[in-house]
């Protein structure tokens, strides 16, 4: 993990963030402070049972440590204090980026009476990208999806990435702009915005934008000032409320070739939901819309069978996009 401080702080907070810091790494202990250094490592997960899971790409899911409901209670309070909020029965949730030295991973944590024991999910950022080429290869595509998917970032297709939780959505997402990457020059404007920095795209001409709950910078916010920002692709996260109208609207007036993740069970499941989103903005249905800007919706999968542990399942062509 990086010992990188926060800039801008004085003398004693600097102090204070580091016994922080210092009490977080003794309470987790080393083997879960290794995982943070681990690049295939993708998720750590407590459950209530005291049981310390973590997902690697390529390995599953496996047994790490137990951690004791006593240390869990502390982290929560730690993780609060970090948050600039508190931790008890009336505010039993904790959520957010954690500290520099933890890789801003996206925390989620909550205590009784939620559930039985504390309990905390850790989604660690990309490390490692794996290219398009890495998921032919190990067989999470097969030879003709992978041209497929070359030949629509290519003719500047708008992409969704359709999955369940934990199927691989983001680390999909980030081997397509992995190879947006690698075809774009100067004269490729990329804007990525996200709730938590998740996103790696090493494109010479790279903007990335983070929502900001305290001071109500929402998804639909950034959408509207990316606008003024020239994109010529615009990728976001993922899409899980009204914004996805603004984002259909940004991807269809000049800005073609965008990416963004979706939760949804198959590629029709992912465009209902999608209309669904946008009728929380408070709109009837936007399906033409819909029709006329995805492209392609990308479905992946954990697939136990497989040998990476999860596949391309499906890829969803819109006939009415253009």
């Amino acid at each position: 993990m990086s010992d990188n401080s926060f800039n801008g702080l004085d003398k004693a907070q600097q102090e204070r963030h580091n016994r922080l810091i210092e009490q977080m790494r003794r309470i987790l202990g080393s083997e879960i402070c290794a995982v943070f250094d681990d690049p295939t490592a993708v998720e750590i997960l407590l459950n209530d049972d005291g049981k310390v899971l973590v997902e690697r790409h390529g390995s599953g899911i496996t047994h790490l440590t137990n951690l004791p409901v006593s240390k869990t209670l502390n982290f929560l309070s730690l993780m609060a204090d970090f948050r600039g909020t508190t931790v008890s029965r009336e505010r039993p949730i904790v959520e957010g980026a954690m500290p520099d030295e933890f890789l801003r991973a996206r925390f989620a944590g909550a205590i009784p009476p939620l559930m039985p024991q504390p309990t905390f999910a850790i989604r660690l950022p990309a490390r490692k990208i794996y290219t398009l080429e890495d998921y032919r290869d190990s067989g999470i595509m097969t030879v003709g999806q992978y041209d497929k998917i070359i030949d629509a970032v290519k003719s500047r297709k708008n992409i969704l990435v359709s999955g369940g939780t934990g199927s691989g959505k983001t680390t999909a997402l980030n081997a397509i702009a992995d190879y947006i990457a690698r075809i774009s020059g100067l004269d490729q404007r990329i804007v990525i915005l996200e709730d938590t920095r998740e996103i790696v795209c090493t494109a010479p001409n790279t903007v990335n934008m983070l929502t900001d709950p305290d001071t109500d910078i929402d998804m639909t916010r950034l959408l509207k000032l990316t606008l003024r920002y020239r994109p010529d692709r615009i990728l976001v996260g993922e899409v899980r409320d009204g914004a996805a109208l603004a984002l259909l609207k940004a991807w269809g007036t000049g800005h073609p070739g965008g990416l963004a993740t979706l939760h949804a069970n198959n590629p029709q499941s992912a465009l209902v939901r999608l209309d669904q989103l946008c009728q929380e903005a408070g709109v009837p249905s936007q399906l033409p819309l819909i029709q006329t800007t995805v492209g392609v919706v990308i479905q992946i999968a954990r697939d136990p069978a497989a040998k990476a542990g999860r596949r391309i399942t499906d890829i969803l062509f819109l006939e009415g996009e253009h």
